[in-house]
């Protein structure tokens, strides 16, 4: 079983090319209410993107939300992790396997994928001109094949792009991206909304409602900015920092 989270498609691919490489069901990691871990699985994968060179929280807050039962089950099957990220993953990893370890758990191999660049809440990031952004997607494909590959012959291969000042970049500005980085009420509209509600339905987490015929953004944002970039005018920003900043979202099935 492959458990994914994606918020503007990267990992969503990715976790859909591994699934049809490997017959593996997929589910998508909010929905975890229906995510049942029984005996009958024979390895367990988990895809996700890299945030601020850390491992998103909803994802450490499902391996925390786990049972004891979930966990002798999991004892017994090979656990894999699969990240993509826009260029590296620093040590986010081993963030990931430390996390399984708190629970007993043991990281049997893992890799990344690069994939375009979608985050822009700071100054000085934008997405990937679109040159590179199919550049780096013509190369997803044969990127997954070669994990499949380890992935059936049970690989305990770690191989991740990490990229320089790793230690710096997990150690210092995940923890800041986890405290500062968050703040729901600075999501807004603009006048150019036109009520499509596409925001609204593509939000993972249900987050974003309509209120007064335009969106609304609760508390429970997890920041991965699909809001902003399925907005087909621009209508969507967050505080002043998204202003003339690119969008991407991944279209790959």
């Amino acid at each position: 079983m492959i458990i994914y989270f994606s918020g503007t498609g990267n990992s969503k691919y990715a976790a859909t090319l591994l699934g049809n490489k490997l017959d593996e069901e997929t589910k998508f990691l909010p929905m975890h209410k229906e995510i049942t871990i029984t005996s009958v699985l024979q390895r367990l994968i988990f895809v996700f993107p890299i945030y601020s060179w850390g491992v998103p929280p909803i994802v450490l807050n499902y391996i925390d939300r786990l049972n004891s039962e979930d966990c002798r089950i999991l004892k017994e099957i090979p656990i894999f992790m699969v990240c993509t990220c826009g260029d590296e993953t620093a040590l986010a990893p081993e963030m990931f396997e430390k996390k399984l370890n708190e629970k007993g758990l043991t990281l049997q191999g893992g890799w990344s994928v690069i994939m375009p660049n979608n985050y822009v809440l700071l100054p000085g990031f934008n997405v990937d001109s679109e040159k590179l952004e199919s550049e780096k997607l013509d190369k997803v494909p044969s990127r997954i094949t070669y994990i499949a590959g380890k992935i059936k012959d049970n690989s305990k291969e770690m191989d991740y792009t990490r990229g320089s000042l790793a230690r710096l970049k997990t150690g210092l500005v995940y923890p800041l991206f986890k405290k500062w980085g968050i703040f729901p009420s600075k999501w807004h509209w603009t006048p150019e909304c036109v009520r499509c509600g596409k925001c609204v339905k593509v939000c993972p987490v249900n987050n974003v409602t309509f209120k007064g015929g335009h969106p609304t953004w609760g508390k429970a944002c997890v920041s991965c900015l699909a809001c902003f970039h399925i907005c087909p005018v621009h209508a969507v920003e967050y505080g002043n920092m998204t202003k003339n900043k690119g969008q991407y979202f991944c279209r790959k099935k």
